[in-house]
């Protein structure tokens, strides 16, 4: 199950990084790739790539050294609702298709929550 475990943290570690990085650093490649940038502010989605970022750092680093490795399920409660956030927020502007990216993320970072916790 462990190993299951690791597995999981690592595809969302890696989802989230690059989602991240391109909302927090590459704002106009996020833009083209995502319609729903350019109808927010930018500080807002540079912001959620941040939050995302530390999320991703926050699933894996502290449990793999062993420092606070509570903060690990922390983490990924924390992407699973800013994941939850998106996806309501796509709903709320009907936007369908893209909730199903959500829905795999929701179930990955909810699965490492509740097994690491």
């Amino acid at each position: 199950m462990n190993i299951a475990l690791w597995i999981v943290q690592g595809l969302a570690a890696l989802g989230f990084v690059y989602s991240g990085w391109l909302k927090a650093f590459q704002y106009e490649k996020a833009a083209a790739s995502w319609g729903w940038v350019k109808d927010v502010p930018k500080t807002f989605v540079v912001s959620i790539g941040l939050a995302e970022l530390l999320g991703a750092i926050g699933i894996i680093l502290p449990l793999a050294l062993n420092i606070v490795p509570i903060l690990t399920p922390v983490a990924a409660t924390g992407l699973a609702v800013t994941v939850l956030f998106g996806a309501l927020f796509h709903i709320r502007r009907k936007e369908y298709r893209n909730i199903g990216v959500n829905i795999v993320f929701f179930a990955l970072t909810v699965f490492v929550a509740l097994s690491r916790f």
